[in-house]
C-alpha cells in the first residue's frame, strides 16, 4: 500500500468556475547561479461533486515550517481571480502581501511556439500557460540549448485562442 506524507486541505469550486493551485518555491541555492530564483509546482488535487459544486482537495507532499507559498487561480467565464495564500498546517490564508506574479493573456492570430523559458538544473521552471477554458497546462517541449548550455523550454499555442500565463518573479 503505498502512503502520503504532506498537507491538504480542500476548496469548492462553484459551477463553472476551476480552480488550479500553485505552489510556489525559491530555487535551491546551489542552482541559482544558472536558473531562475522562484519555480512554481502545481499541486495535484482530487474532486468530488457536490451537487452543482465540486470540491477538490489539494495536496502538498514537501510542508515546510515557515508554510507554503500558493498562487490560487481561479477560471471562470471570461476572467481569472488571482490570488495568492500561503499553507500553514492544514489551513491556507490568503497572504497580504503580495507575491511577485506577473500575469498576462497570450493571444495570436497565427500558431506560434511561445518564448523560450529557463529551468532550473533539477527541472523545475518559473512559469506557467493555461488554457482558461480547460484550466489545463499547456506542456512545454524541452530541448537542451547547447550555445548557453541550458535545459529550455517552449509551448505552441493554437491560433485564434487566449492563454493565461504566469510567472513568479524576483523582487525589484
Amino acid at each position: 500500500m503505498e502512503t502520503w506524507e504532506g498537507r491538504n486541505f480542500s476548496i469548492t469550486d462553484p459551477q463553472g468556475v476551476k480552480t488550479v493551485i500553485y505552489q510556489v518555491m525559491e530555487t535551491e541555492k546551489e542552482y541559482q547561479e544558472e536558473g531562475p530564483k522562484y519555480t512554481v509546482e502545481r499541486l495535484d488535487h482530487t474532486s468530488e461533486i457536490r451537487g452543482e459544486n465540486v470540491k477538490k482537495t489539494f495536496f502538498v507532499d514537501r510542508p515546510l515550517p515557515e508554510g507554503n507559498s500558493l498562487v490560487i487561480l481561479s477560471f471562470g467565464q471570461d476572467k481569472v481571480v488571482v490570488n495568492t495564500g500561503i499553507l500553514i498546517d492544514d489551513k491556507v490564508k490568503i497572504t497580504k502581501k503580495p507575491l511577485p506574479v506577473k500575469f498576462d493573456t497570450l493571444y495570436s492570430e497565427k500558431e506560434y511556439e511561445y518564448k523560450e523559458f529557463q529551468y532550473t538544473p533539477n527541472l523545475k521552471r518559473p512559469i506557467s500557460i493555461i488554457d482558461p477554458d480547460t484550466a489545463e497546462e499547456v506542456k512545454p517541449t524541452l530541448y537542451f540549448d547547447e550555445k548557453t548550455n541550458e535545459v529550455k523550454g517552449k509551448c505552441k499555442l493554437k491560433p485564434y485562442k487566449s492563454y493565461f500565463a504566469f510567472e513568479i518573479r524576483e523582487d525589484s
